[in-house]
């Protein structure tokens, strides 16, 4: 048995298994050649030894690391894990690790994140919802190697984007709002400094104009429960009038929800309110939440196929653009009007 600090090598399993380095190499790495015997001798002697393949020799060699970064604003918000588990379930299946970076809702955190993952030579970087100014994004993106951007688009160039089509979404909430009789509309828009903030609310504006609905009130919060809760109060302790609120997220209504309570505002009879992403809270709170929402699991699986395609220099799409689909729950669940 090898001493713990010495480092085993491909020829120190070959003498142990009596065979050629060239052999055990081939053997480990799959690639055939030798008989079964002579296989079983060379995996039982690597595991007497404890060999691990030397993972820095072999990018150097394949110029690939074999790991992508994922980059996300918030871990705690329920909306960026199950991208991520999309994303990892098909890392795994093509042998990639990925590396989950929090950058904590700061665009200068990105840019220190980005630096360390491009450090370690990442083989590529799915970035959700970057935070920083378009002209920053561009100058970031020039420095990288592949990258697909989540809920946010750019020059294809420089990345490629799976993003969600917020202008449907918008719609779908709005003709729903006016379907149960709601008249007056306030948004409840998320921080003005997101880029997936403000396409939702050029979405909502553009749908409620179109559909004829007064627009009330536009207030801008964090993207929390805490900036929701603060945003509606605000708004409907200065407007009794608006009797529909649309949510930057669901985090968001489910604040607004609380607002509503502590104003003795009855939802959904007294004011109607939905959110976006779908997240699973929005169906254990009081009422539940009608949210516009999609696949998650599917976004990330989406990004990371699309980043293989870049990474292996096949053909890849600009951007792909999934569909949300409105779940009506208790939020909006009242008599339409007649």
């Amino acid at each position: 048995m090898q001493n713990d600090d010495t480092l085993v090598t491909l020829d120190d399993v070959a003498t142990l298994a009596g065979v050629s380095r060239m052999t055990v190499s081939r053997v480990l790495n799959n690639r055939g050649g030798a008989s079964q015997e002579t296989q079983r001798r060379i995996r039982e002697a690597a595991s007497q030894l404890n060999y691990r393949p030397n993972a820095m020799a072999r990018s150097l060699k394949s110029r690939r690391s074999q790991t992508v970064g994922v980059m996300v604003p918030d871990i705690s918000n329920p909306f960026f894990p199950e991208i991520f588990r999309g994303a990892e379930s098909i890392a795994q299946a093509h042998g990639y690790t990925l590396i989950l970076s929090n950058v904590v809702e700061s665009a200068d955190r990105e840019v220190e994140v980005l630096e360390k993952l491009l450090a370690q030579q990442v083989d590529g970087i799915i970035w959700c919802s970057a935070r920083m100014p378009g002209d920053a994004l561009a100058e970031s993106l020039r420095t990288a190697r592949q990258v697909v951007l989540v809920n946010r688009t750019t020059d294809p160039e420089l990345a490629r984007s799976v993003t969600v089509d917020y202008g449907l979404g918008a719609r779908l909430a709005v003709e729903h709002l006016t379907q149960i009789g709601v008249r007056r509309v306030g948004i409840v828009a998320g921080p003005d400094w997101s880029y997936g903030a403000r396409e939702r609310l050029s979405g909502v504006t553009d749908a409620l104009a179109d559909c004829g609905v007064a627009a009330g009130r536009i207030l801008h919060c964090d993207p929390t429960i805490d900036g929701g809760r603060m945003a509606a109060a605000s708004m409907l302790a200065d407007d009794r009038s608006i009797d529909g609120l649309i949510c930057y997220n669901d985090l968001t209504a489910i604040g607004a929800t609380q607002a509503c309570r502590n104003l003795r505002i009855g939802v959904p009879d007294d004011l109607a309110l939905l959110g976006f992403d779908d997240i699973d809270m929005a169906q254990l709170v009081t009422p539940t939440i009608t949210s516009l929402g999609v696949e998650r699991y599917e976004i990330g699986r989406a990004a990371m196929t699309l980043l293989l395609k870049l990474i292996e220099g096949r053909p890849a799409e600009d951007k792909i653009v999934l569909h949300p689909k409105l779940a009506v729950r208790g939020s909006t669940l009242r008599t339409a009007a007649q």
